[in-house]
């Protein structure tokens, strides 16, 4: 694979937990675009991984694991290791697929800007909302505690300098009506981008 390589039609979904990426990539999916998950396809490769995680770990349950790896960064650092290559190669072969459709395609990927690795994308949509409620939301979610969930944003970049390093920021601050308008609002500035490349 050549360093150089750029996608120009993939555009990557980020965002920070609980900003409601999951929400947007199915808006899009009904707007009949296609969706690449990096959280599916790191389920699968975490599945097939399960024995050497629990030889590495001690355990394989994925919230115990979650608490082993955030408070404990070298551990983290091995988990990664073990994983991301092999989640990125399958990203980046499912990516290569779409760009010759020369369609716009997403690519939900939360920690996009932490991780890395992911050059060949140079069109990012955030989806925004403030850090009070990402917490308010997560802890609503995952019935979980306000600390766990700091815990987490902690090891995130935070969201407002995400949005600053985004190709576009999309804010979703509203209901889902509202978060349905910014979308086709998002739609149209990548569509008409899009258009003036191909132009």
């Amino acid at each position: 694979m050549e360093k150089s390589e750029k996608f120009k039609y993939g555009i990557v979904l980020t965002g920070g937990i609980g900003s409601g990426k999951s929400t947007v990539a199915s808006l899009l999916k009904l707007y009949g675009y296609q969706i690449i998950d990096a959280d599916e396809v790191s389920r699968k490769v975490f599945q097939e991984k399960r024995e050497e995680i629990e030889k590495l770990f001690g355990t394989s349950d994925r919230r115990k694991l979650r608490k082993i790896v955030f408070s404990d960064k070298e551990k983290l650092k091995k988990l990664e290791q073990l994983l991301h290559p092999e989640i990125r190669k399958r990203i980046l072969t499912h990516s290569r697929k779409l760009e010759e459709k020369g369609e716009l395609f997403f690519v939900e990927i939360p920690l996009f800007f932490e991780k890395g690795g992911y050059l060949q994308f140079e069109k990012v949509v955030v989806v925004y909302l403030p850090r009070e409620k990402q917490i308010e939301r997560v802890v609503k979610r995952d019935k979980t505690s306000p600390e766990e969930v700091e815990a987490i944003l902690n090891n995130q970049i935070d969201i407002e300098k995400k949005c600053q390093l985004a190709t576009y920021c999309l804010p979703n601050t509203g209901d889902l009506k509202k978060l349905q308008k910014e979308v086709e609002k998002m739609l149209i500035f990548f569509e008409k981008m899009k258009g003036e490349k191909n132009g």
